[in-house]
């Protein structure tokens, strides 16, 4: 396989794009979230240890919203990352809910997410697209780009650091 230039991850990328077109879920988007945010959470074979899910109280709604999402590690903590923006459903129901929300891998874990301030997201985002392979077609930077490039994008992108997550 080549990197994402390359003629192998353009297909795959537009499928990934064209599933979340105007960067919301689409139905088999919507579909696939189920499905790894149910794996996530039992710990499934099929994930890593930083693949979990992640729960919060849909801000109109009430009802908790399971998301599948990828923790980055850098520095001793760890961060999410919301690969589709400003907009995401997670993001502005974590908003709503203060930064109180569940990590569940198995165990729930009760946690707070603080937003990281657009100055400090770059070397995370940088972390984020090495450990989340899925996230890569939504950030519009290489992988392997420069941190400048990071900090450049990093107002689109909301970051919050996990607290409360043991090591």
């Amino acid at each position: 396989m080549t990197d994402r230039g390359g003629d192998t991850f353009r297909s795959v990328y537009w499928v990934k794009r064209a599933v979340y077109r105007g960067d919301r879920p689409g139905p088999i988007a919507r579909w696939l979230n189920a499905f790894w945010a149910k794996q996530y959470a039992s710990g499934g074979s099929l994930s890593r240890d930083r693949d979990v899910t992640l729960e919060v109280r849909g801000r109109t709604s009430g009802k908790t919203i399971a998301s599948p999402v990828v923790m980055a590690d850098l520095d001793d903590s760890w961060y999410l990352v919301s690969m589709l923006g400003e907009h995401a459903n997670w993001v502005r129901n974590v908003r709503a809910a203060e930064g109180r929300a569940t990590i569940r891998r198995g165990e729930p874990t009760s946690v707070t997410l603080d937003e990281v301030p657009v100055a400090e997201r770059a070397p995370i985002l940088k972390r984020y697209l090495d450990v989340a392979p899925g996230a890569r077609p939504h950030v519009p930077v290489e992988r392997r780009a420069p941190e400048e490039e990071f900090a450049a994008i990093a107002a689109d992108f909301p970051v919050f650091r996990i607290d409360g997550l043991g090591a």
